[in-house]
């Protein structure tokens, strides 16, 4: 009956269970006349997102007669398989145009979306109307809208809604740990893992990682090391490959380079392109040319097409002065044909995002933003900022190493941040990739000159600029 098909459905998950299951069983739907069967139909949807064949989900989503929540649900949960957050968000306007009632799963998913798009105004927008439909005390909703005040750095939003410890979820107590540890607050996440603990929650591998994560942040080796021991010995929680990661982070970021090594040699579960990755990614901060390389070829066997290898790796060269081997790495991107992931910066500015890469001279104020600029130039460096064009990873002279870093995505936004917003204001930057180290400095002057704060959020954490500070303490 349809419960058994919806069932079998269920449990194909890859491209080789749809090949081999799941198109025989499609067809037999047919044949058998269970297509019009809505569970059926919504099972579909979910099998075919799942087995990577998004097309096929909306082309039976687009059939449907009748669309009831259950089945924007399914089509909403297929885009967020494939991480479509925009469709996400635009699922569910289309969903509440058609008069359809969104439940805590459709609330759940788009703040989830906003989340991870960081667009505070419409995570707002969800969450108010999941307060009007009498849905913002369910445990899912409020967890999602919380995590998602907490990824938009409205952390006294997410403070506001946060039930009261005896009510509290361990899920509630992971994305408070979570949120304090991207912001870089390790001292509240500390407090908080302990007032868990009082109150008799057990934590779990999700707890952990956000603690290795504040403890690699903020350079606390002994710490880290000491809940990572505590980790199964005291909890029984086994470690897994994203407690390793933030172990070889930590190490790594420390400059302790052959302990991560020799960590990764005796780690409990084998060593993944993440894993190789991060250390990578601790040998270009320090310089490791040998090291460096060593993670670079463990990457290119495990996947020969991540640019982030080669990236991560001619980065390392280019910082070391060896720039034949910087042409070598280029030149087999592009026998692979791999281009490197563009850096790109954006700002959210009333209903609209406005976005920024290298040099962008496409902004119908791009003589403002390259003002302001200059102008901000001439400020930092008459309050002592020295360039440090060793994040210019070009073999040119000295003048046009700077020259490319006042071209870079996070300061243009910031310009334009500060041309098209009050004085005053808070001035929020996204970026796809992680913050240069001076344009990290330049957001530090340029905060204690003018007396505006500044949050500047990379794929890894929120730097808060005030004063000339960052919570970061320069250690990121």
């Amino acid at each position: 009956d349809y419960i058994t098909l919806s069932n079998v459905l269920g449990a194909c998950l890859t491209p080789d269970d749809l090949l081999k299951h799941g198109l025989p069983i499609h067809a037999h739907i047919v044949l058998t006349g269970f297509e019009s069967n809505s569970y059926v139909q919504n099972s579909l949807i979910t099998m075919y997102a799942k087995c990577g064949d998004l097309q096929s989900s909306e082309c039976i989503f687009d059939g449907l007669l009748n669309k009831n929540t259950i089945s924007w649900n399914a089509i909403i949960a297929a885009n967020a398989h494939h991480g479509l957050e925009e469709e996400i968000l635009k699922c569910i306007v289309k969903m509440k145009n058609a008069g359809i009632d969104l439940d805590q799963f459709s609330f759940s998913e788009g703040l989830a979306a906003a989340a991870k798009l960081a667009v505070l105004e419409e995570g707002q927008q969800l969450h108010c109307l999941a307060v009007k439909h009498g849905l913002d005390l369910d445990p899912f909703v409020t967890n999602a809208a919380m995590d998602m005040y907490g990824k938009c750095a409205e952390m006294d939003d997410m403070l506001r809604i946060l039930p009261q410890p005896l009510n509290r979820s361990r899920l509630s107590w992971n994305i408070l740990i979570s949120a304090f540890a991207r912001h870089g607050y390790f001292q509240k996440a500390r407090e908080t893992f302990n007032e868990m603990l009082e109150m008799g929650l057990k934590p779990d591998h999700v707890t952990f990682v956000s603690l290795l994560s504040a403890c690699s942040h903020r350079g606390l080796v002994d710490e880290g090391l000491t809940y990572y021991a505590a980790m199964s010995k005291e909890f029984n929680v086994p470690p897994g490959i994203k407690h390793c990661v933030c172990i070889i982070d930590l190490l790594g970021r420390s400059g302790r380079l052959i302990e991560a090594e020799t960590f990764i040699n005796e780690m409990p579960v084998p060593p993944d392109a993440l894993v190789w990755r991060t250390l990578l990614a601790s040998c270009k901060i320090h310089g490791n040319l040998e090291l460096g390389k060593k993670a670079a070829e463990h990457l290119f066997k495990l996947d020969p097409s991540d640019d982030s290898a080669y990236v991560l790796y001619s980065n390392i060269c280019a910082t070391t002065g060896k720039w034949g081997a910087v042409e070598d790495v280029r030149r087999q991107m592009g026998s692979y044909n791999i281009k490197k992931k563009p850096a790109c910066s954006w700002v959210k500015l009333r209903d609209q995002v406005v976005l920024f890469g290298m040099g962008d001279q496409t902004h119908p104020q791009t003589s403002e933003i390259y003002a302001k600029l200059g102008e901000l130039r001439k400020l930092i460096k008459e309050a002592g900022y020295v360039p440090d064009t060793s994040f210019a990873l070009q073999d040119m002279d000295e003048e046009q190493k700077e020259h490319n870093l006042w071209n870079h995505s996070e300061r243009l936004a910031l310009a334009f941040g500060l041309i098209n917003t009050p004085n005053g204001s808070t001035i929020k930057v996204f970026k796809n990739l992680r913050v240069c180290g001076d344009c990290h400095s330049v957001y530090k002057f340029v905060s204690g000159i003018i007396r505006r704060k500044f949050i500047l959020r990379d794929p890894y954490r929120f730097h808060h600029f005030s004063g000339g500070q960052c919570s970061c303490c320069d250690y990121w």
